[in-house]
């Protein structure tokens, strides 16, 4: 599969834009309620899922990871599932600010390399890079930040949408 591998930063981007976004609106109706930031990080949408701040950590850590390992740069280190909001928000604007720093040409040619990467502990498969950016980081990207709207919509935060394009269409 060969893909314009840069185009998907911008999309990286706006995923953490909205994750920001998404966090400031669970952050004032959270103060709204009386409910700590800390108790609202711990919100789940069911009892036997992550909470919102493993969804975030995931959302930050795919959005600045992968389009690293994928230009064959060094990654920043992965932020933990333990961090405050302020926390959150500094790595979220970190890693908006690694997005920033790629070019094109960090790109180019690198939709078949070969990357092998430990998934758990017992897979390691080897795909070729543009796959690893397109298929598996794009979708867990997505899926864990529509997880954390959906928990933010389940202890009533009114988010539409319209909230998922906190950059703009």
């Amino acid at each position: 599969m060969t893909v314009n591998l840069y185009s998907f930063i911008d999309l990286y981007d706006r995923a953490l834009a909205t994750a920001a976004h998404l966090l400031d609106k669970g952050v004032a109706h959270a103060a709204a309620e009386g409910v700590s930031e800390t108790e609202m990080l711990a919100w789940r949408l069911i009892d036997d899922m992550h909470p919102l701040s493993f969804q975030l950590m995931v959302a930050i850590n795919f959005s600045r990871q992968w389009p690293a390992r994928v230009a064959g740069l060094l990654e920043a280190p992965a932020v933990g599932v333990d961090l405050s909001v302020a926390q959150f928000k500094q790595a979220i604007a970190d890693a908006r600010h690694d997005l920033a720093a790629l070019t094109p040409a960090q790109f180019e040619g690198r939709d078949q390399v070969p990357l092998a990467f430990k998934i758990g502990e017992h897979m390691e498969p080897t795909l070729p890079a543009g796959q690893w950016l397109a298929v598996f980081a794009t979708t867990n990207i997505h899926f864990h930040l529509s997880t954390a709207y959906g928990i933010l919509r389940a202890h009533g935060v009114p988010i539409g949408k319209a909230d998922l394009f906190a950059r703009g269409l």
